[in-house]
This record gives structure tokens, C-alpha cells and sequence, in this order.
């Protein structure tokens, strides 16, 4: 079938079940076809193929209300709702997102990127159908590692409690990104081998109905009986109890399951899930036989091989220069211990898990959680490295306060994609780590301009004694700097000059850097001359520099990549203030007031203006206006 021809999920109704596994089959060859060349979230969509059929098969979207938690398992939907022919931009700037997202199509009705929002959101909009005596159906999809964060739990208790009419459909897949872990995966394990549950039960009612019911002590021991029955035969209680029809475990990859299922639930009144086992990655060999969240998401890959295709040399990542320092560390000090939100993959912690795995917590998706255990360990004279993307820190920002920073507790957290990100877009973007955190008392925040300043910032952080501390660092690869063999301190809240200059000065850090150092030298040429300043530390600011820096009343301008409104040029500005620095030109340069969405990192820089060029005409612009106020004067 040609996919790009599809419009509308509707000539769905009149397929047969072989024409529907034929579709299935093209999806699949489409999908491993076109991400093979933009890269992206295959695995997760390979394996809801039938699923995501199904569902608009036996539902009416966009009447009915799909919600896909975290979002990356959409591309399918995507394709039955008429974006097939976009898929080569997927990802690009400017191209087809990776995420649902409402300005796309009228059957994406709700966005995410974050998981375990899906549940809260879908009773919601179940509260308002009811409020307007409407009729659709509620429908969130949600998966087996994203049903461990706490938001999912609290939105099932409260479901379940209202009773609402709403059909959940659990993907379980037993992966997240990586393997999950956790009680409810072991619960989910048992269900999986438990056979047809509501058969089951059916059964059960009708053999617990001739346990004799008279009255006294007889009929409490009767009621004992049955409920011991229902625990012994029936492991599926869990869902059951906090007030939900519990179907399944249904075949995934079968519509006669799927199709059996999904009728019953629409029949069911309350709140029903719908326990579907697919398997991530199916169709795709190299996909399907992961084990530890290689195919959950990737870039370009050979499809006869799997071979993905990356430059043949380039510098090392920050992930793996950061968790290989804390694993060298790890071996002289036996305090030091690594937690992960579900991350151990992307945040490179596999030969700290193989070396330590005693000292090594992948505690799912559950950021909260990872944050105020770090902090329960530092409370015990432990070395907590707890390593989180920007993105998902936003998460467990009041644990931060209140846990970490508020008791002043010895947690160092490794700031993993800090900055823009690219291709996943305004969900992932790291930029509002800094205006979070830099406000919080005893929090020190850092960047490195290269590796091996990172690997001494790493270094300096599981030394410090004095409370927290934060390393932001980039997705990606580093510059290539050759790595000292010796780890050494740096001195807290130091900057240090890159570069003299008399005319102005370009106060940044990270990777905004190598940015401000090719500013300088095209400036160079025309007369300009710019010191360059790597102002490593955002809190606390080397107060002695800014103070000698503002009494020379040269133009200021800072770079960040990051936000704006309260990010490390807002703390600029503010010691300017306080100290009455009222004669020196200040400028800004970082992210704008605005959501910035999937592309090329190199691409969305032009689009906010925060390139050399850029920075180039802003020092121009300065310097002219300094010399304007000294003509004035």
C-alpha cells in the first residue's frame, strides 16, 4: 500500500484482518526504511504497529481522544493520520516532529516528550466530556516503564476512585529505554505469565458463589476463602483494586486479541486497562534483539546491518567522559555511588553497573525519587553522582530545593544534554536549567569550556565538602583537547581570561566558547580588541574579575545556551546593580522568550541569532555605543 496516499484513518473500517497484517508489514518496512536515513525512535514504534491499528480500527479519531504518554511511539499514528509523506523531514528543522504535537494534525490532541503525563491529562479531558455530556472515548496509551513514574500512579488512584469512564491501554514491552526495574515490573512479570485474566476471574466468581455464606464466624471465613482464592489464582489484583476492569494480557501482535479486547472495554463502564505485551523493535532483527535500549532511539543505521553510521574518528562524548571519571574516582573511594533516572544507557553508566553494581541505581522513571535518595545518601556520608538530562531535572526541581540544597547536602549532579539538543525537540531542550537552579542557596552550578576541564570539574565536585554542586554539560561529542593524566581542583567560583582584550569583553563558558573565541579573532582584524573570559562557574561568579572587569567600564556581553530571564546574564546584571556599575554597556545573548523546537543544533542557533557572526555584530555594536557615550561625555 502506498502510505503516503493516506489521508484520514478511516478506510481502516473496511480492511479485512489479512489486509490489515499486510499493512502492518508496510508500515513496519516504511519505518525501518525512512528512519534508517533521519534516525529516530524506532524501536518503540516498531513494536505498536497492530496496536496503533487497532485502536483506529475500533476507535474514531480525533473524536475519540488518543494520548500516546511520552509521545516517541507515535510515528504509526502518524502515518494513519496522513503524515506519511512528511516522514523524510522527520526530526528537521522546520520538519515533521518526533512528538505528537497539536499544530501538526487534529488527532494529536495531547503533546508530551516527558513520560507519565498521560494518565492525569486523559482524566482530565474525561472530567471535562462529562461536564459537557459528551460521548467519546478517553483513550491514553501508556507504557510499562512509564507507569513507574510517580505522576502515573497518583493520576491511577484518582481514576480509579472517581470511577470515570476511560480506557488505558498499558504497552508493555518491558522496556522503557532501558531494561525497567522496580516492584510494579516484577507485578507486570507475573501478570504476563498469568494467561487471560477476566476469564480467569469469571471462573473464579462462579466457583467463590457456592462458597456458603451463612451468618457469625462462618461468613467471615468465607470471605477469607474468596479473597485468598482470588490472591493465590489470580496475580492480576493490583490494577484491580485501585478500582480498574483489568483486561489482558492481550497479544499485541494479534488482532484477533486486540480486537476481542478492545470491544469488551468499550463495553466495560468505569475505568478499564487494557494490558497489551508487544515487543519493541519487532520486525527489525537488529532492534528486536536488544537487551539494553541501544534501538530505542538512534541516528542514520545501515539496514542490511544495523551498523549505525557515525564519523569514523571523533572526540569523546561528554556522557562517557563524565561517568568514566566518576568510575576512576569510584575505585579510590568507596563512598561514591551513581544513581540514574532510567538513563544508564544515555548517560554511559553500563561499566560503573558491570565494575559497582552495588553501588550503581537505576531507579526508573522516577526523578523525584532519584533526587531525595541522593540526598538520603549524603546524609551518610555517602558520594552521590546522581546523572539526569537538564530536561528531566526540571522534574524533581522541588526536591532539589527542599532535599538537596535546603539541607545543604553533599550531591553532585551531573547536568547530561544541557542546552539545545536538536532533533527531539522543544520537550528535551536543556536550557532552563541554569534560571532554575542558580537562584537556590548553597547551589554551586558549573560548565566546562572542553574535556579536560571537565574531567577536573568532575573531579573538583566529588572533593567538595561544602553542599551541592552541578556540572551542565552537551549531548554530543567534545573538541578533542588532549586529557591530563593527573585530576586536579579548581578553585570554586574562579574564572580564568582566555584571551586579553582592551575594547570589550565576552563573558561565557561551555559550549559558547569556541564561539566567542573566533568572534574575537574576526574582531581582531578590524581593530576590535575582546578578552574572552571562561566563566566556568554561574554560581557563584568570580565576583574579584566581574568587579575589575566593570571598574575598566568596558562593554559587557554575555553568551549562554540557555535561557535569557534568569539565566547567567540576569546574574550579571544583578551584581551590576548591586554594586552601582551603572557606566558599563551590558549585553545578552542566549535563548529567547520562546519554546524552540526539533532541528539541527547549527540550524536553530541561526534562527535565534546566537552564532559568530551574531556575536560579532553585537561587540560592533557595543563598542560603537561606548564611543558614542564618551563623545557625549
Amino acid at each position: 500500500m502506498d502510505l503516503t496516499s493516506i489521508r484520514n484513518p478511516q478506510f481502516l473500517k473496511k480492511m479485512s484482518k489479512e489486509e490489515l497484517i499486510q499493512l502492518s508489514g508496510d508500515i513496519r518496512q516504511f519505518l525501518i526504511n525512512e528512519l534508517s536515513v533521519t534516525g529516530g525512535h524506532i524501536g518503540p514504534n516498531l513494536g505498536v504497529v497492530e496496536l496503533t491499528i487497532a485502536l483506529h480500527k475500533v476507535f474514531n479519531s480525533p473524536k475519540d481522544k488518543f494520548l500516546w504518554d511520552v509521545g516517541h511511539q507515535s510515528y504509526v499514528h502518524k502515518i494513519l493520520t496522513g503524515r506519511a509523506c512528511e516522514f523524510a523531514t522527520l526530526r528537521q528543522y522546520k520538519g515533521l516532529c518526533g512528538f505528537p504535537k497539536r499544530t501538526e494534525s487534529e488527532h494529536d490532541v495531547w503533546e508530551t516528550g516527558h513520560s507519565s503525563t498521560s494518565l492525569s491529562a486523559a482524566m482530565g479531558m474525561a472530567t471535562a466530556r462529562d461536564l459537557k455530556k459528551s460521548k467519546e472515548y478517553i483513550i491514553p496509551i501508556i507504557g510499562d516503564g512509564a507507569l513507574t513514574g510517580g505522576m502515573a500512579l497518583e493520576a491511577l488512584n484518582h481514576i480509579g476512585h472517581e470511577q470515570k469512564d476511560m480506557i488505558v491501554i498499558l504497552n508493555d514491552n518491558e522496556m522503557s529505554i532501558a531494561p525497567n526495574v522496580g516492584a510494579l515490573h516484577s507485578i507486570l512479570g507475573r501478570l504476563r505469565t498469568a494467561g487471560k485474566y477476566h476469564w480467569v476471574k469469571d471462573e473464579l466468581e462462579t466457583l467463590l458463589k457456592k462458597v456458603p455464606a451463612v451468618g457469625g464466624k462462618l461468613a467471615f471465613t468465607a470471605e477469607r476463602v474468596k479473597d485468598g482464592l482470588k490472591y493465590m489464582f489470580v496475580t492480576g489484583m493490583f490494577f484491580e483494586d485501585l478500582g480498574f476492569t483489568y483486561l489482558g494480557p492481550v497479544d499485541g501482535h494479534n488482532f484477533d486479541d486486540l480486537f476481542e479486547n478492545l470491544h469488551y472495554a468499550k463495553k466495560t463502564k468505569g475505568p478499564v486497562l487494557v494490558h497489551v505485551i508487544t515487543k519493541k523493535g519487532k520486525g527489525y532483527l537488529p532492534a528486536e534483539s536488544d537487551k539494553i535500549g541501544t534501538w530505542h532511539g538512534t541516528g542514520p543505521y545501515k539496514i542490511e546491518s544495523g551498523d549505525f553510521i557515525k564519523p569514523e574518528s571523533a572526540p569523546i562524548g561528554w556522557s562517557k567522559l563524565v561517568s568514566d571519571t566518576v568510575l576512576k574516582l569510584a575505585r579510590e573511594d568507596e563512598r561514591i555511588v551513581a544513581i540514574t533516572p532510567a538513563m544508564p544507557v544515555g548517560s554511559k553508566l553500563e561499566k560503573f553497573q558491570q565494575e559497582f553494581p552495588d553501588r550503581m541505581y537505576d531507579v526508573g522513571i522516577a526523578e523525584q525519587h532519584a533526587a531525595t535518595m541522593a540526598a538520603g545518601l549524603a546524609t551518610q556520608n555517602m558520594k552521590p553522582f546522581l546523572a539526569i538530562y537538564s530536561t528531566f531535572l526540571q522534574r524533581a526541581y522541588d526536591q532539589v530545593v527542599h532535599d538537596i540544597c535546603r539541607q545543604n547536602l553533599n550531591v553532585f549532579i551531573g547536568i547530561d544534554r544541557a542546552g539545545l539538543v536538536g532533533a527531539d525537540g522543544e520537550t528535551h531542550q536543556g536550557v532552563f536549567d541554569i534560571a532554575f537552579l542558580r537562584h537556590i542557596p548553597n547551589m554551586v552550578l558549573m560548565m566546562p569550556k572542553d574535556e579536560n576541564e571537565g574531567q577536573h570539574m568532575v573531579y573538583t565536585a566529588l572533593q567538595y565538602n561544602d553542599g551541592p554542586i552541578a556540572m551542565r554539560y552537551a549531548r554530543g561529542n567534545g573538541l578533542g583537547v588532549p586529557l591530563d593524566k593527573e585530576l586536579r581542583q579548581l578553585p570554586i567560583g574562579k574564572w580564568e581570561v582566555l584571551k586579553e582584550g582592551d575594547d570589550a569583553v565576552i563573558l561565557t563558558f561551555g559550549t559558547t566558547i569556541p564561539m566567542a573565541i573566533e568572534a574575537a579573532a574576526c574582531l581582531e582584524k578590524q581593530g576590535i580588541s575582546v578578552e574572552v573570559v571562561n566563566a566556568r562557574f554561574i554560581k557563584p561568579l568570580d565576583e574579584e574579575m566581574l568587579h575589575a572587569i566593570f571598574a575598566s567600564e568596558r562593554p559587557v556581553l554575555t553568551i549562554e545556551e540557555a535561557v535569557l530571564q534568569g539565566g547567567f546574564g540576569s546574574a550579571v546584571l544583578e551584581f551590576a546593580a548591586d554594586h552601582r556599575y551603572y557606566q558599563t554597556i551590558i549585553d545578552r545573548m542566549g535563548i529567547p522568550d520562546r519554546f524552540i523546537e526539533h532541528g539541527s543544533v547549527s540550524k536553530l542557533l541561526e534562527e535565534i541569532e546566537l552564532t559568530t557572526t551574531d556575536v560579532v555584530k553585537r561587540i560592533e555594536q557595543l563598542v560603537q555605543s561606548k564611543q558614542r557615550g564618551l563623545e557625549v561625555r
